[in-house]
């Protein structure tokens, strides 16, 4: 229907519209970082030099596992877009198996380039015996690349849909089937073998082929999902457009992540127990910074649906609401890790040294909380409205051009030690959260001269 001029809902309800996409994805995500904790966690209790050994190899596996989640994401926009136009399924279908293809694809690619890429570890000048128990452990966890990219591809059609429950309950389950695993492999519980650091690998590796196997089984039983698994001939147009959204993301992902991860190989340099205790902090982070992805996801498809309508007021709101959202939810990540910095760390280990130095990371993580989440959102509204290229080169900047270097220079020159890598990372966050805002800000303040309050919109 035509209308004579937009109906400007209320932040309230774009708050409301976005936290119920939102939350099944954030328990989603949580479920995905939880694997991790619960890795960190109960590998922990083997002592520093296992855990210093997941720290070093979750840091390399986090760069090729965090690029196949960006590719898979370049799904949820054209199918948010194509369902905000009333496009059918027959547009989402092609671009879901034009997806699945692509992402398979790239599993097996980024799983030869960690198999070949690990073999330099000796070389990176770490602790010796942690480089011994890393390999085997990497090897595992590698192969789980193809059933995790399987999963994502159903995860990013279903979101780009709005329906995110079915991922939720999937990934929780997983995740409590990981957990038992790990109890029973690296300990030899019930009978089984005593794996030690690869029982957590098989564990991880087992738990993903489950989830991939369940929402196949899911997915042939519903309504919304009527997409035929035959591959068909590819088309070069929607295969260019799937890859011009898809790398940039996934770059994104490898650049903050992959900081963080060149931030542990520097830990490395200032021993075990400095990598032991970056460990702990980064476990702690990435459990908030997994839950604001699970907003920014959702982000992704409110501006996605809003842009397919042609309705920029909205989608403004929608990213701005977003944002609010995101830093309100990391404000209390930052409380409890400001408040719990003495007890957390022991979660994972009980070596006093260690605790300290995590203890003091966390703080300092406390302080990035608000800068991630604004930037963590502010890529997922760009993303929505296939805005990708330029907040790549923003990540770029942000995180390997000041982030890393300062983060050096104060811990090796000004001898800060492990605290002055993670102030680095803070700055690298904020410069990278402000100038994402603006970026949002500029190209949605244009969008709205290209497109009158006057347009075409669907029938609700």
């Amino acid at each position: 229907m035509y209308l004579a001029a937009m109906s400007i809902q209320p932040l309230t309800k774009h708050f409301r519209t976005t936290f119920l996409i939102a939350y099944p994805i954030v328990l989603s995500q949580l479920g995905h970082i939880a694997v991790g904790v619960a890795d960190s966690i109960m590998v922990g209790e083997l002592g520093t030099d296992p855990l210093a050994a997941v720290s070093l190899a979750n840091s390399i596996f986090s760069l090729v596992l965090m690029f196949g989640i960006g590719m898979s994401m370049a799904i949820t926009p054209l199918v948010a877009a194509v369902d905000g136009e009333g496009g059918g399924q027959q547009k989402s279908g092609a671009i879901f198996r034009h997806g699945l293809v692509i992402n398979l694809l790239t599993a097996i690619l980024l799983g030869l380039l960690m198999i070949g890429g690990s073999q330099v570890l000796p070389l990176l000048d770490q602790p010796q015996q942690v480089v011994g128990i890393t390999l085997p452990y990497l090897t595992i966890i590698t192969i789980s690349l193809v059933p995790f990219m399987f999963f994502q591809t159903f995860k990013q059609y279903a979101e780009g849909l709005s329906y995110t429950r079915a991922a939720m309950y999937i990934t929780l389950s997983a995740n409590l089937l990981n957990i038992v695993l790990n109890y029973l492999l690296i300990y030899g519980k019930l009978g089984f073998p005593e794996l030690g650091l690869n029982g957590a690998g098989w564990a991880t590796l087992i738990s993903r082929v489950v989830m991939a196997i369940a929402i196949l089984i899911y997915a042939r039983r519903t309504v919304w999902f009527q997409q035929e698994l035959v591959i068909q001939r590819l088309q070069k147009r929607l295969v260019t457009r799937i890859l011009n959204i898809g790398v940039p993301t996934g770059f994104q992902y490898v650049f903050e992540v992959g900081a963080f991860s060149c931030a542990a190989i520097m830990m490395g340099w200032l021993g075990a127990q400095a990598l032991a205790a970056h460990q702990i902090a980064l476990n702690m982070a990435a459990v908030s910074y997994m839950m604001v992805t699970g907003i920014a996801a959702a982000s992704t498809v409110r501006v996605g649906n809003q842009l397919g309508r042609r309705d920029i007021p909205n989608m403004r709101r929608a990213g701005f609401s977003a944002i609010i959202m995101g830093v309100a939810m990391m404000s209390v990540a930052a409380l409890i890790f400001v408040v719990g910095k003495n007890f957390l760390p022991t979660l994972y280990i009980d070596e006093p040294e260690v605790v300290e130095l995590a203890g003091s990371l966390l703080v300092i993580a406390a302080f990035f909380q608000l800068s991630d989440g604004a930037q963590a959102v502010g890529l997922g509204i760009l993303r929505g409205m296939a805005d990708v290229r330029v907040p790549t080169v923003i990540a770029l900047v942000a995180y390997w051009v000041i982030g890393l270097p300062v983060g050096y220079w104060l811990s090796f020159e000004f001898h800060l030690g492990p605290q002055g890598v993670w102030y680095g990372l803070l700055i690298g966050l904020t410069l990278a959260a402000v100038l994402l805002f603006v970026r949002f800000h500029y190209i949605s303040k244009r969008l709205t001269k290209s497109y009158p309050a006057t347009t075409k919109t669907p029938a609700a």
